[in-house]
């Protein structure tokens, strides 16, 4: 199982971690964190050393109260952060986590390798037909609604089946367009209660039916911290386990703010299972 990420193929037979890098000032655990030049580059220099493969960037909060940014404020806080890590790490494999097409086309032309869309083409009807011509992996999240009306529509007889429908449908559109590399994304904390989030990750290996690469997103999320009656601030411990969790039970992506941690995961779950 590899991507194509600018010409370098990635093997996922071992799992990757992506680090995440958020140019908004409202993000729900590290917005505003990253708001000068240096700060971005201590924080990137910090992820790939620590082993991160991907740093995915967004400047769009997606929480769920989080408000509207327009796609030239989008790209005004994209689009720097781009151009200023590749200047100094300049093999950077960097994700655009952006439901928009032109935004997702501006970040490929500058040299970003991945798009990471949490609405899988649904907040954008030009998307898909974007990431196909510019032939690029396309990380396909699971998601209801809007981040404004998501957590209302947590609604499923079976959520699973309907989530794995879901990405059917959207397996069968991307390949229809010749999108070749396609990642899933189950949104965990997307239009689920906590239950159901937990319920998810417990049935995370039939994702595996798929056959395609699976990331997961649960790092700081309210999932651990409400469950643990603690804040984000203090929910690394609670990240670490069940990001182990999800290896175990087939992630081939772990998508978190704290790369040593699950880069340690990753290697303690190797050992398991060499």
């Amino acid at each position: 199982m590899t991507l194509n990420c600018n010409g370098q193929l990635i093997d996922l037979s071992t799992p990757k971690v992506m680090g995440i890098l958020n140019v908004t000032p409202n993000s729900f655990f590290d917005g505003g964190k990253y708001a000068n030049e240096k700060a971005v580059l201590l924080q990137v220099e910090k992820m790939l050393s620590e082993g991160a493969t991907f740093i995915d960037i967004g400047a769009y909060s997606s929480k769920p109260s989080a408000e509207f940014v327009s796609e030239e404020e989008e790209l005004n806080r994209l689009l720097p952060v781009i151009d200023l890590v590749l200047k100094n790490f300049p093999k950077t494999l960097i994700s655009i986590d952006t439901f928009r097409s032109k935004v997702a086309q501006k970040g490929i032309e500058n040299g970003a390798a991945l798009i990471n869309d949490i609405s899988a083409g649904n907040l954008d009807e030009n998307m898909m037909q974007t990431v196909a011509q510019l032939q690029v992996p396309y990380i396909m999240m699971h998601m209801k609604g809007t981040p404004k009306t998501m957590q209302s529509l947590a609604q499923y007889e079976n959520i699973v089946k309907e989530m794995l429908f879901y990405f059917s449908q959207k397996v069968a559109q991307a390949r229809s367009l010749g999108i070749n590399d396609l990642i899933l994304d189950p949104g965990f904390g997307f239009a689920k209660t906590l239950e159901q989030n937990y319920e998810v990750l417990q049935k995370l290996e039939l994702f595996q039916m798929t056959e395609l690469p699976i990331l997961v997103g649960i790092s700081r999320k309210s999932m651990i911290y409400k469950a643990l009656e603690t804040t984000a601030e203090n929910s690394l411990n609670g990240t670490t386990f069940l990001n182990a969790i999800s290896l175990q039970k087939g992630a081939n992506i772990l998508r978190v703010h704290d790369v040593k941690e699950a880069i340690e995961c990753v290697k303690l779950y190797h050992q398991l299972n060499s």
